[in-house]
């Protein structure tokens, strides 16, 4: 019946961006109330538990025969795709806001494209490159003077140090588990990375000095006011609907069209957070996703 809806998995491409974008707007409201690495905690938990019922009401088995070695790269693949990028990426939208979070994530791609590139034997084309150099320029592009407006010199290149750090941890961990996918069910690949970064956040808070005051404001209520939704949206339901989105549609216009994402982002923070605009970062917002769009169909 699905497979009768005229460019359907586009729609639900788009829809992914959207929700995703939604997402962001909220984590950012909830780091007000809440340090990054209680929020990633939070939704890790939330999601894991979603995609396990998921999967028991599908009848998908929890614990299919899979290797030792698979576990042990799936979950390295969680820790640092969930655990320390998701950590990171949530300092890095306190700190920069969600307009610059969303512009320097458009390097996402590229990196997966080059890691991929010196790990898996993959090749770069020529419009790849040049699309890197977009994206590039528009992170060089924000980080002058003119478009920082209340952003410190200081919290910008802290902001843009965390942003290597979770992109490059995040682009590691797709890597590591892309060559399972074809392999592995995708719903448990989703449900042990989530588990690596339950345990990896929960590890981390352990050796807090502060691991109390973050668990209790996990506990209050009046913080899920953002939390929740933003938990949902962002680590479950975005990824049901990109998995519906890559079932339907090539898997490069699924991919080209959830780079929409940081647009959507962008428009978002100006019109729900009141982030400022300024032409330096239109400019960049345009580059970064027109390099995102060559890299990806390069």
């Amino acid at each position: 019946m699905l497979n009768n809806i005229p460019h359907l998995g586009e729609i639900l491409s788009v829809l992914c961006a959207m929700v995703w974008a939604t997402a962001v707007i909220l984590f950012k409201k909830s780091g007000e109330k809440v340090t990054p690495l209680g929020l990633n905690l939070y939704k890790n938990v939330l999601a894991l538990s979603l995609f396990a019922l998921t999967s028991l009401i599908l009848g998908i088995t929890l614990f299919p025969p899979v290797t030792w070695q698979d576990h042990l790269l799936v979950f390295t693949s969680g820790f640092l795709g969930i655990a320390i990028a998701d950590t990171f990426f949530l300092k890095t939208l306190n700190l920069l806001g969600a307009e610059l979070t969303a512009i320097i994530s458009c390097m996402n791609s590229p990196l997966i494209i080059v890691l991929s590139v010196l790990l898996l034997g993959e090749r770069m084309r020529g419009y790849q490159l040049f699309g890197v150099v977009l994206i590039i320029l528009a992170v060089v592009t924000v980080s002058q003077k003119k478009g920082r407006n209340n952003i410190s010199r200081q919290e910008l290149f802290r902001g843009i140090a965390l942003s290597a750090l979770y992109l490059v941890s995040g682009a590691l961990g797709v890597v590591i588990f892309k060559p399972l996918l074809d392999e592995l069910p995708f719903l448990w690949i989703i449900q042990m990375r989530l588990l690596a970064g339950c345990l990896g956040t929960g590890i981390f808070l352990l050796f807090l000095p502060d691991r109390q005051k973050i668990m209790k404001s996990l506990l209050k209520v009046e913080n899920w006011r953002y939390m929740l939704p933003a938990s949902f949206l962002g680590a479950y339901l975005s990824m049901v609907i990109w998995i519906g989105g890559m079932k339907y549609t090539q898997a490069s216009v699924a991919s080209a069209l959830n780079q929409t994402t940081n647009v959507f982002v962008f428009l978002l923070a100006v019109l729900f957070l009141k982030e400022p605009v300024n032409l330096i970062r239109v400019v960049a917002i345009v580059l970064a996703f027109a390099g995102a769009l060559l890299v990806t169909f390069g």
